[in-house]
């Protein structure tokens, strides 16, 4: 029999979807036939495995007639991964190698024209939907560490296909891929001590650390609102395994591949004012993940918020919400994750100082207007905490008084966590409605504060939730079990700037 059939992945997204790789050898005019809704890079396998084949020292059947399918027909595929798979179902319908091992295994790889593997992108999905299928997995020994990540996954790494070759021979054993280890917590990472000053900014840091909340902070230049941004990740709970993976699957995906060495530690994302709406989403003929997916269970900070096109600004309130992204195209559609943190800066005015008591501002109220109402009201109204940071005096700037560290927040922040996930399982910030009035429920007195607050500074029902969320977080941090009148207090502070 001239049938074999091997396994493999094509990318959907983060669905890692199987592919069967079928190879028929038949007598007739030589010929080299590939269907199955391939792409170009994928329909050029077919000179790559010939060539890859021969200068291997491998039998290529130059005589008889190959079809190659990869099913299923309806699923698109792309890149050069199924170079290996194409090659090996080529080699066992040509009885050169055994088939009986095939079944075990699945294949990923692009070859070299003298046989080499090269990395391909994407491959830890692949391997997470292959450990569940009980599979092994053989992948280019470059993309041996990022697969390795996966801890219950049978992982073989090969240099070339003669090595493949010879392990499915029963000549030579792949080795293991081995996972790296590197430090939860890199050593230059900024630290909260750096920042002197600004006290209610440090406490709304915290706050929004412990219960994901989203934050925008609304300051004169030189005020530190970039340098409170870049240190929120380091007072953030340590990521969970499970979350860790979802993170390194998405820079796979994207073409990052996953850094060994901080694969645990918490994304930073900060793309420039000139991001388009397809970067900071993602897009693409073939989806692929943008910066909200690749900041998932991390920070996305956007400086110089009112810079940034109004139009790209508005996408970011699906996600927001939803904690998803869906790209769909014309031939495909793709879903990515998009839990991430939203921390905004901007200046109060065009020239940045509006308020500044040390500087005299030369924006018209017009102006001021203008540049405010850059940021639509849906979009500000996502956002649970809002903060103006006043300049510092020089004076508190000269100050040898230590400030607390990263470190010593990171605790409160983990013991407030902690109860959130004992309680609901996820954050305060990712509650919904029902969640939300389930554990946020406030006595008469907090009503009645809380009616007055809605009434006076005009909050949406989408605001009066958030603003509970925000005073869920504060008693946590107080490991308190109720929302005192204090707590909800301090959480209608945060509502009270309105920049539009």
């Amino acid at each position: 029999m001239s049938l074999a059939l091997v396994q493999s992945r094509a990318l959907l997204g983060l669905a890692a979807a199987p592919v069967t790789v079928e190879v028929h050898l038949a007598n007739g005019l030589p010929s080299f036939t590939l269907v199955g809704l391939a792409d170009v890079e994928v329909k050029e396998a077919r000179e790559r495995v010939r060539s890859a084949l021969q200068n291997a020292g491998l039998d290529f059947p130059n005589n008889k007639r190959i079809t190659v399918n990869l099913a299923p027909a309806d699923l698109p595929k792309d890149s050069g991964r199924f170079d290996l798979p194409i090659a090996l179902g080529i080699l066992a319908a040509n009885d050169s190698i055994p088939r009986t091992l095939l079944e075990r295994h699945e294949f990923l790889g692009e070859l070299a024209l003298s046989g080499e593997l090269r990395a391909v992108h994407g491959v830890l999905p692949a391997v997470l939907r292959a450990a569940r299928a009980g599979r092994s997995v053989i992948v280019p020994r470059a993309n041996a560490a990022e697969a390795a990540l996966v801890s219950d996954a049978d992982v073989r790494c090969a240099d070339n296909l003669l090595e493949v070759c010879a392990h499915l021979c029963g000549k030579l054993e792949l080795p293991r891929a081995e996972r790296g280890t590197g430090p939860a917590l890199p050593a230059d990472q900024p630290d909260l001590a750096e920042v002197r000053g600004q006290p209610h900014a440090r406490r709304a840091l915290e706050i929004a650390a412990a219960g994901a909340h989203n934050l925008l902070l609304v300051g004169p230049p030189g005020t530190g609102k970039t340098m409170l941004a870049c240190r929120l990740s380091g007072i953030l709970p340590p990521l969970a395994e499970h979350e860790a993976l979802e993170l390194a699957a998405v820079r796979s995906v994207a073409g990052l591949g996953a850094d060994v060495q901080d694969w645990m530690r918490r994304a930073f994302r900060s793309p420039h004012h000139t991001a388009s709406a397809v970067a900071l989403v993602g897009g693409g003929s073939v989806p692929r993940p943008g910066e909200v997916s690749l900041a998932h269970h991390g920070v996305l900070f956007l400086d110089e918020l009112p810079e940034y096109d109004r139009r790209v600004l508005e996408v970011l309130r699906e996600p927001i919400e939803s904690g998803q992204i869906t790209i769909s195209r014309a031939a495909r559609q793709a879903d990515f994750p998009a839990r991430f943190q939203l921390v905004a800066a901007m200046n109060p005015c065009p020239c940045g100082h509006a308020g500044d008591p040390s500087a005299n501002c030369r924006c018209t109220p017009d102006q001021i207007q203008r540049y405010r109402s850059r940021i639509s009201g849906p979009l500000l109204d996502r956002i649970d905490l809002k903060l103006e940071m006043p300049r510092v005096p020089h004076a508190e700037l000269r100050s040898a008084e230590p400030a607390e560290t990263s470190a010593e927040v990171r605790q409160r922040v983990v013991a407030a966590r902690s109860l959130q996930l004992a309680r609901a399982g996820k954050p305060n910030g990712w509650l919904n409605n029902r969640e939300t009035e389930r554990d946020c429920a406030l006595d008469p007195a907090g009503l009645a504060l809380l009616d007055r607050a809605v009434e006076r500074l005009g909050l949406s029902a989408r605001a009066f939730h958030r603003v509970l969320r925000v005073a869920r977080s504060i008693a946590d941090l107080a490991a308190s079990p109720r929302i005192e009148r204090n707590h909800l207090s301090e959480a209608i502070q945060f509502r009270r700037f309105e920049p539009a």
